[in-house]
């Protein structure tokens, strides 16, 4: 055989390849989702009467929705809990919003710590090293400020913490989009292609995860850990917190809930930016599983394949993957309780290539920006 056509051989083996990978990660991908669909469906609320719990919750700025996320923690349920919001301006506009919900809800036990004070290169958790003198239960909620929820779950995520072998208890998250078009394909990101994967890995075993949309943990398992001092340097705050009390031989437990995250990004440079520290903080923690991430990008990758190995094969792989692909993202749609827009199936090519692009990028460096700071992803979070 001739040179050229071992090169025609190989590269058309790759195509198969590239389309098999890609649609047999959408398919599982899409199992993954429906199992943890069922799942949901089946738990029902706790019985008996709640611990007290204490919510903590950062704040910084008059982020979009502010008021309506905090809200709904001030609706919860649950009989006996206390909200702890923290800001290290005290010129921060979200102190208004905390007022305003104090005049609305003075049956709420609400306090607000304002305090600027620095413990370390993160500034969320020095924020939460001032808040915690303010906590008065042993039940300790730790939830972003773009998150919502819905009035059981506060119920709900603190229930699993009755076993002494759990650590924390986290949640995953759906986008909620504003206006613009690239809003919708953040929150693209969050619900077709970061949840799935996280569903995936949990499906096979994984809790090697923890997220800043919740985090539930007992006083005694953050005092286990060195407290939040121990955090005080980290980028991924949330994660380590998860990863330190799993080093000590307590459980993760990925609860049933799923919260909303605001997505309000109105420009591709403010999008890039933000997945690319996400996707840069990723490949931190898990750089092997990282490396090997390309695979979840569905439609970039079926195209590569047809155009390597055009044929009944691969056509045959892209319609399957395809199908995958489309339907994985309505059965997000169901899980978030948000309205089918028909009209976002024409964003999902552009948001697979968007993501390989990031992708292709976060290889390439691992300088973030947060909050203003310029931060590196890998080690300890201090500014390079």
């Amino acid at each position: 055989m001739s040179s050229n056509g071992w090169v025609d051989t190989l590269l058309h083996a790759l195509g198969i390849a590239l389309a098999l990978a890609a649609a047999g990660y959408a398919c599982i991908a899409l199992w993954a989702v429906m199992k943890g669909l069922r799942k949901t469906r089946r738990v029902p609320l706790p019985a008996g009467s709640p611990q007290p719990v204490s919510v903590l919750k950062p704040l910084h700025g008059a982020e979009p929705r502010l008021y309506e996320n905090l809200r709904s923690f001030c609706l919860q349920t649950h009989p006996d809990y206390q909200l702890v919001f923290g800001v290290r301006d005290p010129d921060d506009p979200a102190i208004a919003v905390v007022e305003r919900l104090r005049r609305q809800f003075p049956q709420r036990s609400i306090a607000l710590a304002i305090d600027p004070r620095l413990h370390g290169a993160n500034f969320k958790v020095s924020n939460l090293l001032n808040m915690l003198p303010h906590a008065q239960h042993d039940l300790l909620v730790l939830a972003d400020a773009d998150i919502y929820v819905e009035p059981d779950y506060l119920a709900r995520v603190t229930a699993p913490l009755a076993d002494p072998g759990v650590g924390i208890v986290t949640c995953l998250y759906y986008g909620i989009p504003g206006p613009s078009l690239w809003s919708r394909l953040g929150r693209l990101f969050i619900d077709d292609w970061f949840a799935p994967s996280v569903r995936l890995s949990n499906t096979f075993g994984s809790t090697r995860f923890a997220f800043g949309s919740t985090i539930a943990l007992r006083r005694d398992a953050l005092e286990t850990i060195g407290g939040f001092e121990a955090l005080r340097d980290m980028l991924a705050d949330d994660f380590w917190l998860g990863e330190l009390t799993r080093r000590a031989g307590l459980r993760t437990v990925l609860s049933e809930v799923v919260v909303g995250t605001d997505v309000s990004e109105s420009n591709l440079k403010d999008l890039y930016s933000h997945e690319l520290r996400w996707l840069r903080t990723i490949r931190s923690i898990a750089p092997a599983g990282f490396a090997m991430t390309f695979v979840c990008f569905t439609s970039p990758l079926l195209l590569l394949g047809l155009l390597l190995a055009p044929g009944p094969i691969s056509a045959a792989l892209a319609l399957l993957g395809g199908a995958a692909r489309v339907l994985l993202h309505f059965l997000q749609r169901r899980i978030s309780h948000q309205a089918f827009a028909w009209h976002e199936v024409l964003l999902i090519p552009l948001r697979d290539a968007l993501l390989l692009m990031e992708w292709a990028t976060a290889l390439a460096g691992w300088q973030v920006r947060w909050r203003g700071q310029v931060l590196h992803a890998r080690g300890d979070g201090s500014a390079p």
